[in-house]
Parts: C-alpha cells; sequence; structure tokens
C-alpha cells in the first residue's frame, strides 16, 4: 500500500476488492500533480490505513469489499477516517442505500463507469466538502413511463429482471454489488407493489406481463 499527504497534496484511499478496477483508478489518479494514492481490499485493511494516520482527504470506498457488510461497513470506515469525506465507490448503489450512507455523514456517490476527467472532478469536489452524486444516477432510478403504472423504479426493476432470471438474491446483491439486506428489501418492495405473495408469485406477474 502506498500512502503519503503532504503540503497541497490531496491524499485519497481507493477501497475496493477488484484489483483491476482499482489499479486503474490508481494509475490515473497518480497522473494527477496534487493527488497521492494508497490502496486497499477489504474493510479489515481499510480500517488499518486510517489508523495509521490522521485520516485521508477522500476514501472512495467500495460497497462490496470484503467484511463490509453494506452499510455497517460505512459507518465504520467514515468514523475511522476522522470526520474527513468518505464517498461510495460503487457498480450500482441504489438510491435508498445512497441516501442512507449520506445520512450516516458519506458525501455521496462515485460510480465506477464515470470517465476518468469526471472521476478527478468529484474527488475534487469531495474533498473540498461537497456531496457529489451524478447526474446520471439522480436519472436512472426514476420509472420509465412502462414502469409507472406497477410504481416500479429502475432499480426495483433491475432486481425484478434478475430474479425472473432466476438468480437467488445473494447472486443478485453479488452481480449489483449492494448488501443481500438490501435486495431482501426491494424484493419486499417489489411484492408489495404487484400485489404479490412471494418472490415466485413476483415474477410470475412480470413474466406475465412482460415488466422486464
Amino acid at each position: 500500500m502506498t500512502d503519503s499527504s503532504t503540503g497541497d497534496h490531496l491524499s485519497v484511499l481507493i477501497a475496493d476488492d477488484h484489483q483491476l478496477i482499482r489499479e486503474m483508478v490508481e494509475m490515473y489518479l497518480k497522473s494527477q500533480p496534487d493527488i497521492e494514492v494508497a490502496l486497499s481490499d477489504s474493510l479489515a485493511s481499510t480500517l488499518a490505513a486510517c489508523s495509521e494516520r490522521d485520516g485521508f482527504d477522500v476514501i472512495m470506498l467500495d460497497l462490496a469489499m470484503p467484511g463490509m457488510a453494506g452499510l455497517a461497513g460505512v459507518e465504520k470506515v467514515i468514523a475511522a477516517n476522522n470526520g474527513k469525506p468518505v464517498v461510495l465507490f460503487s457498480g450500482n448503489a441504489s438510491r435508498e442505500t445512497v441516501n442512507q450512507a449520506i445520512a450516516m455523514g458519506a458525501r455521496g456517490y462515485i460510480p465506477k463507469t464515470l470517465p476518468a476527467k469526471s472521476l478527478t472532478n468529484a474527488i475534487r469536489f469531495v474533498a473540498a466538502g461537497e456531496t457529489f452524486l451524478p447526474m446520471s444516477y439522480v436519472m436512472d432510478d426514476q420509472p420509465t413511463p412502462e414502469q409507472q403504472g406497477w410504481n416500479l423504479s429502475a432499480q426495483e426493476t433491475r432486481v425484478l429482471k434478475k430474479l425472473c432470471e432466476g438468480k437467488t438474491n445473494k447472486e443478485i446483491a453479488r452481480e449489483m454489488e449492494l448488501s443481500e439486506v438490501t435486495i431482501k428489501m426491494y424484493m419486499r418492495s417489489i411484492c408489495s407493489r404487484l400485489g404479490a405473495k412471494n418472490r415466485t408469485h413476483a415474477a410470475m406477474i412480470a413474466n406475465q406481463h412482460c415488466l422486464v
């Protein structure tokens, strides 16, 4: 793990267990003259990195790292970073998860699909004390006209689609990089909106009405 923060440099911790993503982001950020990078790949190593210093200027925190247990891990990292910004760094975080994380003290959500230049701007924005949310994220969670009759959000529709593919809650959670608890919450919401008795019934309704 590399680690330094001097002068006007920003210290950024990339906390992510996906090696390729971690190395690509590290390579780009290191090309910026005022950004210095540290790496971690689990909740334990992230907390250990925080304990070695007076916090990082920005922590980019993957929700699905080993040991995270969803928002419980987010809360621990926020506490360990001594009041400095922690931002979710995920391939697909729900509006509900992001809102809960922000309520805990997180500074928003940076999707892993964000272009490199925008990523740097987002990090500087967060380091300045602001909360970052990409416009695409805000728009994506709005229901489409086809879904409005059922009041399903785009995220709920994604979960429902994977359910119809025969995936378990655990598999859906892994693919969407969310906790299994969050997926169960979505399932309850989906069943309620569709008037389904259980997840199997919800899949039947979805297939019958071509909802996904």
